[in-house]
């Protein structure tokens, strides 16, 4: 069986990246912390997709659990 041409990644605007993986974590918070060292490792590796979603995390954590009065 021969094997299937894989497709070329798509190629993401100058700068999506940036906004994609935008977040701050809240300081003094040890999930927000582990999910910043993972969004570095994956942005190390190049998988801006683990990356993004370690971002989301961050933003739905700082919004959600810290962001209540």
């Amino acid at each position: 069986m021969a094997k299937a041409k894989q497709k070329p990644s798509a190629r993401l605007p100058s700068g999506y990246d940036a906004w994609l993986l935008d977040c701050v974590p809240a300081t003094g918070c040890d999930v927000c912390a582990a999910n910043w060292r993972q969004l570095a490792a994956c942005k190390q590796s190049g998988d801006v997709a683990q990356a993004a979603r370690h971002a989301t995390e961050i933003r739905d954590h700082t919004s959600g659990v810290h962001g209540r009065p």
